[in-house]
């Protein structure tokens, strides 16, 4: 599983979905592409960005089905304990998903 660790959004959820899509979204969809599963770490925030991360995760699992594509707010051992986690759960795609702290 491949990690693409997301960081420098802006804290407006607005500003930070314009600028994952605009920088994130090529290079997630070019390692979709050469079949590799992806997970996408984003930095916590709070409860108004869960929306268009929500969306961007559930596009990017339609899109490119079957690889298996998911977002991952979190930091430290709580994403790696995430990762390996997916890493055994096939059926896992499409989904944010907000790691403990």
């Amino acid at each position: 599983m491949k990690r693409i660790e997301v960081e420098g959004l802006p804290e407006d959820p607005l500003g930070a979905a314009g600028l994952f899509h605009q920088n994130w979204t090529d290079p997630i969809e070019r390692a979709l592409g050469e079949g590799q599963d992806v997970m996408v770490t984003l930095e916590p925030t709070d409860h108004t960005h869960g929306e268009w991360r929500k969306a961007a995760a559930a596009m990017l699992a339609r899109k490119h089905a079957p690889q298996r594509v998911n977002l991952v707010a979190g930091e430290g051992d709580a994403l790696d304990a995430i990762e390996a986690y997916l890493a055994k759960a096939p059926g896992i795609t499409g989904q944010y998903l907000e790691a403990a702290q």
